[in-house]
């Protein structure tokens, strides 16, 4: 009976997998006692800088696609979290925001979140986070070749 192929620790897709869905795992528990969706989570983060975002912009930093999106919104909009208004510039487009209420409940999800973030210590955190931010800028050049 043939053997399973062990999986190679070092491979690279493997780690960062792996890694993904353990972080996925521990972020939602953790949004799950705030009451709040990983993807509604990623929604109001982008919100929080308080500047309005199109739908658009939403969508494509929530990795969700735009009806989805615009369902989650709406949601978002019932529970007085979000409101959209007119873009100023391009009367076509709306912009979303978080309400007053919304700010308050994200600071409060946000403090969760990095209380329950594990952290590497010794400037490691920074470390990952740009050799993250390089191998996915270098992916995403290489996609345009």
């Amino acid at each position: 009976m043939p053997s399973a192929t062990p999986r190679r620790p070092d491979d690279l897709v493997q780690l960062l997998t792996r890694a993904e869905r353990l972080a996925a795992r521990r972020l939602q528990a953790v949004l799950g006692e705030e009451g709040c969706s990983l993807d509604a989570w990623r929604v109001l983060a982008l919100l929080s800088d308080r500047e309005g975002h199109h739908m658009s912009a939403l969508a494509e930093a929530a990795f969700l696609p735009p009806p989805t999106l615009t369902k989650l919104v709406d949601q978002l909009v019932d529970q007085n979290l979000v409101h959209r208004r007119v873009d100023p510039y391009d009367r076509r487009r709306i912009l979303a925001h978080l309400t007053p209420r919304g700010l308050e409940y994200w600071q409060r999800v946000d403090r969760a979140v990095r209380a329950g973030r594990p952290t590497l210590g010794d400037g490691d955190d920074d470390l990952l986070r740009s050799l993250l931010a390089r191998l996915a800028t270098a992916l995403e050049e290489q996609a345009h070749v």
